[in-house]
């Protein structure tokens, strides 16, 4: 399973239908937040997403909109009993704002909060995916993150491991895990029997950004890019000068990059009872692009072979 859940998806300023950013990925039921604005945990229980389960939070940038919700989540979750640590993951000074966020009020965690601080390039690894650190372009130190699956083995050959004598059963399993077995006094090697490697899914979530040449290389092929798109094609002066992206420059970055889908977030108040000039924009040059809406969820399948 990779489930992407929009917590929140307005830009600076919250609105009656948009709560500032906040995206969730479910995967294999780890939960993961990117971006963790004011409301993200009532967002999570509309959404009934859980909490526990939460294993790290990527923020990309410390613009109150995104980063606002840290630490009422974590007080909440260590009044639920929560043991387990968890890791804030970030730009130049993440650690130091993560003691801020456990000092805020008079309250003792239970658990550990640790913050790490993150380089463009820089790599945390995951049960069977790793999340790469991308320098993007905003008024303030930032980050994007390319979240990226380990590839999956190839099919498992049946009919030519029973030909090479090898009956179903522990050998199999043991072939299947990367071991050769010995049959007859020769052994068979995992490359005998099973197909090439089949690729991972690939998100980016870019944050706040203008559009860029990092979070470019980094979506090539992606199954998945989240990108600001905060304004129409209309507001590209003010777009440039606030370091935000419009949705035509988006559409184009993905277009170039071959994303299977584009979803524009961090969607500007001045749109709050109308988004279409924004997906208007975009598809005038990427057609499989969707304006995020808050509560939405959309899962990413594996590539048909």
């Amino acid at each position: 399973m990779l489930r992407i859940i929009f917590l929140g998806t307005g830009g600076s300023l919250p609105t009656r239908n948009r709560n500032p950013s906040a995206v969730m990925v479910n995967r294999e039921g780890e939960l993961i937040l990117f971006d963790c604005g004011e409301g993200t945990q009532q967002q999570m229980m509309r959404a009934k997403t859980g909490m526990m389960s939460l294993s790290s939070i990527f923020v990309s940038h410390f613009h109150a909109d995104h980063f606002l919700g840290i630490p009422g989540l974590i007080q909440t979750m260590s009044f639920m009993g929560r043991k387990e640590p968890l890791m804030i993951y970030g730009p130049e000074n993440t650690r130091e704002f993560t003691e801020i966020f456990k000092a805020l009020g008079y309250f003792n965690l239970k658990y550990e909060v640790r913050g790490v601080q993150l380089k463009p390039g820089d790599i945390v690894e995951g049960e069977g995916y790793a999340i790469r650190a991308l320098k993007t372009e905003h008024s303030i130190p930032s980050l994007g993150y390319a979240l990226v699956e380990n590839p999956r083995p190839g099919r498992f050959n049946r009919e030519k491991a029973i030909k090479l004598g090898i009956q179903p059963g522990p050998l199999f399993s043991k072939l299947q895990r990367g071991n050769p077995v010995e049959v007859n006094g020769k052994f068979v090697r995992p490359e005998d029997v099973m197909g090439v490697p089949r690729p991972g899914r690939t998100i980016v979530y870019s944050g706040d950004t203008r559009p860029c040449e990092s979070v470019l290389e980094a979506s090539r092929d992606a199954d998945l890019l989240i990108h600001d798109g905060s304004f129409a094609n209309e507001m590209a002066d003010w777009a440039e000068e606030s370091k935000h992206s419009t949705a035509g420059e988006v559409a184009a970055l993905a277009k170039e990059a071959g994303v299977r889908k584009l979803i524009l977030s961090h969607i500007s108040s001045r749109y709050t009872d109308d988004s279409e000039p924004i997906l208007a924009d975009s598809k005038k040059i990427f057609e499989n692009v969707i304006v995020a809406e808050d509560l939405m969820e959309v899962e990413i399948p594996y590539r048909p072979e």
